[in-house]
């Protein structure tokens, strides 16, 4: 595998393995996403098909595009990421209205009363005092930044 093959199959690893981790640790590990933590999953949602889109289409140069599109998407997602830890760490502020409940099945009044809030202002979970978020933009930028230079390593 070359330096473009490594690029793309990173392009789909990373936002998949971030996406499993971040689903796992919401249904398996009862860690309930709040607003600013859905918002980092978007872009890696985006960046799987377009990624997908790069490998099927690797002998053209659409294949390309759709690599760096790919690329954007993952960036975007660890700036959401660096912007939610700022948060987190009260280096700035964040939205006013930044909580979420996790969504229920059954009596919806229910589940409302039953389902904690959360604030996007106070992590759930660290490591080394490095919440979700900012593993999230540690991971989602260096790996963007090393699939981009593969790529422009390859494309030159």
């Amino acid at each position: 595998m070359g330096s473009i093959g490594l690029a793309r199959t990173l392009a789909l690893a990373v936002p998949a393995l971030l996406l499993a981790g971040a689903l796992g640790s919401q249904y398996l590990g009862g860690l309930y996403p709040c607003e600013m933590c859905h918002w980092q999953r978007w872009p890696h949602y985006a960046a799987i098909p377009l990624a997908l889109l790069a490998i099927i289409l690797r002998d053209k140069s659409v294949g390309t595009l759709f690599l760096w599109l790919a690329v954007a998407a993952i960036f975007a997602s660890g700036a959401i990421g660096v912007f939610h830890a700022g948060v987190e760490y009260g280096w700035w502020e964040g939205l006013t209205r930044c909580s979420s409940a996790p969504g229920g099945g059954g009596d919806f009044l229910t589940d409302i009363m039953a389902t904690p809030i959360i604030s996007c202002e106070q992590p759930q979970w660290t490591l080394f005092g490095i919440s979700l978020a900012g593993f999230n933009a540690i991971i989602s930028i260096g790996a963007a930044m090393v699939i981009a230079w593969l790529t422009r390593k390859t494309t030159r």
